[in-house]
């Protein structure tokens, strides 16, 4: 029987160093020292690398605050969005921030930090236009879209004529050169439009009432640390910290 029992010893210890080992949550980064945080790198305004090469963006400084709260120092590690989340899974991350949408399809498999920016979709117009007030006001304009998009659908459904687009940039100037009469978009990228162009003539006509909002995601089972990032975002809109950062990028808040 003792080869057995050593034969089964050796497969468990085989087992365990194949599967992939998660770290112990706030303990493990409080020991390690750092936050190891999944982003993308190349989302502006969000996380990206401005002119001199270093990563910066508005996720960027809230995962910054978030460790500094946490007693560590951030450590950003960059990934493409189609492997981001897994990364959680291999333990190459602690946390990712990049505007991970909070849904329920998500939530089955990894928990999310309290909502930290909202997102709605918003009609935008010309500044001079007065006849657009809200998304009924579509039926027989043109709205400059991206066809594959829900924001396309969503114009589509209120009998817009779609004129297709690359994406928000192409569709912003469509509006203001007068080849559409609108565009249905996602108000964060608007604001980030107008705080580098602010004497831009366009304008938001209405906004849709729900919003989407994002979080923090980490690993389940990891209560301690979902307590302490929670703990640290609502310190930082406490304490003015949030509403720096989001006037920073956006001009406004943006949590809700």
């Amino acid at each position: 029987m003792k080869w057995l029992n050593s034969l089964l010893v050796a497969g468990a210890l085989q087992f365990l160093a194949l599967a992939p080992v998660h770290a112990a949550g706030l303990e493990q980064i409080k020991s390690a020292g750092v936050f190891r945080v999944g982003t993308e790198g190349t989302y502006p305004p969000f996380t990206y690398h401005d002119e001199s090469g270093k990563l910066v963006g508005f996720d960027v400084e809230i995962g910054e605050e978030v460790a500094k709260r946490l007693g560590v120092k951030a450590q950003f590690l960059e990934g493409r969005w189609d492997g981001l989340i897994a990364g959680l899974d291999a333990d190459r991350y602690d946390a990712v921030i990049n505007q991970v949408g909070i849904t329920e399809e998500r939530k089955k498999k990894y928990d999310f930090s309290d909502p930290y920016i909202a997102s709605k979709a918003a009609l935008i117009v010309r500044g001079d236009n007065d006849e657009i007030k809200g998304f009924a006001d579509l039926k027989g304009k043109k709205a400059a879209q991206s066809l594959t998009s829900n924001f396309g659908k969503m114009a589509q459904a209120n009998g817009a004529e779609l004129v297709g687009t690359e994406g928000f940039d192409q569709s912003i100037q469509l509006v203001l050169n007068g080849r559409a009469d609108a565009t249905v978009n996602d108000s964060l990228s608007f604001l980030d439009f107008k705080k580098h162009k602010p004497d831009a003539n366009v304008k938001i006509a209405a906004t849709e009432a729900d919003a989407d909002y994002s979080g923090i995601i980490i690993r389940k089972n990891e209560p301690d640390l979902l307590a302490a990032i929670n703990a640290a975002l609502k310190d930082i809109k406490a304490d003015g910290t949030y509403q720096k950062i989001a006037d920073k990028y956006f001009g406004q808040d943006v949590s809700e």
